[in-house]
């Protein structure tokens, strides 16, 4: 070892020199100044929302059965609650993405109107406009008409004894819960606002989703953003066809979707 290393070592007044952060301090203020910075917002938001359309597409697909009658539909209820505790970890991840998907999206709108009047938006301003002028009360309609379908069908809050209802073969009857929510008004109205709005979000998100991955050149980027609303749509019609069926069927006297005697 050097003479002046040395003597530094064994002088007691000179300390230890600063520490140097850990791997693992390191990885955690990076990942703070990531989210903290416009970017990583627009990330996140774009990762948590590809994932609530996975799913928003796919919750379609599911409940559409109800038009193939009531053995399809309470056989896929009955297959989703058979998973037991991995329906709940999936409900929890979904849950996770769809807080931290409000949360991230409320402060990039904070954030971009504090820096900049350009908004977090997509490349039209017409359409940027109208998004950003509609997207907090949007918002908060959106919210509340997920909370009350998690209590009208999945809760049963509203009607507790639908929990008791079982098709002819022993399984819960979703069928027949399903179509009797739908036949009142008021909730099938609500029902088709709230998809309304959450199509329309859907389709901002898309188009956002495409700038943040930063697809920049037109023969991909103007087709995905023209198809965008198109998409959208279409997941609205496969959702509002559920109810719009179930209240013309009993206004109708229409022999199909009629629930099960109970």
């Amino acid at each position: 070892m050097p003479e002046k290393a040395l003597l530094l070592r064994n002088n007691p007044f000179v300390g230890p020199g600063p520490k140097r952060p850990a791997d693992g301090q390191k990885s955690v203020k990076a990942i703070i100044s990531f989210y903290k910075s416009s970017i990583g917002k627009k990330w996140i938001v774009a990762l948590t929302g590809l994932v609530l359309v996975g799913f928003v597409t796919g919750h379609m697909i599911g409940n559409l059965q109800l038009f193939l009658g009531y053995e399809a539909l309470n056989k896929y209820a009955a297959f989703l609650q058979g998973l037991g505790e991995l329906l709940w970890i999936i409900r929890g991840f979904l849950g996770v993405c769809l807080i931290v998907h409000i949360v991230t999206t409320a402060l990039l709108w904070i954030q971009n109107n504090a820096a900049t009047p350009q908004k977090y938006a997509v490349n039209n301003p017409q359409a940027a406009t109208i998004a950003a002028k509609t997207m907090i009360v949007s918002g908060l309609i959106v919210v509340c008409f997920l909370v009350f379908h998690l209590l009208h069908f999945t809760a049963l809050y509203f009607h507790p004894d639908w929990k008791l209802w079982e098709d002819p073969d022993g399984r819960h009857d979703v069928y027949s819960l399903v179509i009797t929510g739908f036949r009142d008004p008021l909730a099938s109205g609500f029902y088709l606002l709230g998809l309304f709005l959450l199509c329309m979000h859907l389709s901002h998100g898309i188009q956002s989703f495409i700038q943040t991955l930063g697809v920049r050149s037109r023969k991909i980027a103007q087709p995905l953003t023209t198809a965008s609303p198109y998409l959208a749509g279409l997941i609205f019609l496969g959702y509002a066809a559920i109810p719009v069926a179930c209240l013309l069927a009993q206004h109708l006297n229409l022999p199909i979707l009629q629930p099960l005697a109970h």
